[in-house]
């Protein structure tokens, strides 16, 4: 593995994630010409986005990455708080690639598009180059939960290029809520963190 204030939310009771859950971890069932069939659920795939496309062009050279995602998210998986301390994973709802990858292309998109520079990699570079900073981020907690959220808490560190040496070293959380019911809406609320979270880190740069 590579290493706020709250919105006001709408509560949904958690009835919805559980059957989503029963559904997607399950085998259904069918009763045709007297005898039972077992059917598996199709998977479906999520992504990540961006608030917009990262600025083309030159400009300020950042580099973010690596990022690290804890244990627990670290499975192709979307995963969802069913209570205080028990999750649950969605067997059927994946993350379309890798997940530490799609952080890092998201926050550097959305890094380009907050400090107006064209010029941010991801990690791993082949060389520092032009770069003046760059960000590790620590995935600590990302999940839906009951209350019909979606939750994020980071740490980061930025360095400056090339003597390498650490000049801030920061932590966010914060929480947004789903604007509809379901996996879809539940990534859609995470890419809106991750464009809040990029806001933060681009103002300790």
């Amino acid at each position: 593995m590579r290493s706020s204030a709250p919105l006001a939310t709408t509560r949904r009771p958690p009835s919805f994630w559980h059957w989503c859950l029963v559904i997607g971890n399950s085998c259904l069932l069918v009763l045709a010409a007297g005898s039972i069939t077992s059917c598996a659920p199709s998977k479906s795939y999520y992504l990540l986005t961006p608030e917009g496309p990262a600025p083309s062009g030159g400009g300020r050279g950042i580099g973010v990455g690596p990022v690290a995602v804890a244990a627990y998210i670290d499975r192709p998986n979307l995963v969802f708080q069913e209570s205080g301390n028990r999750l649950a994973v969605a067997e059927s709802h994946r993350w379309a690639g890798d997940l530490e990858d799609n952080v890092a292309s998201v926050l550097a998109a959305n890094l380009g598009r907050r400090l107006g520079t064209g010029n941010v990699r991801t990690y791993p570079w082949s060389d520092d180059g032009d770069l003046t900073r760059q960000i590790s981020i620590d995935i600590r907690q990302m999940h839906g939960t009951a209350d019909g959220d979606a939750f994020l808490e980071a740490a980061w560190r930025v360095y400056s290029l090339p003597d390498r040496r650490m000049t801030a070293s920061r932590s966010w959380s914060g929480t947004e809520p789903l604007e509809t019911d379901g996996y879809d809406a539940l990534a859609a609320a995470h890419s809106r963190l991750l464009a809040r979270l990029a806001h933060e880190i681009g103002g300790s740069l």
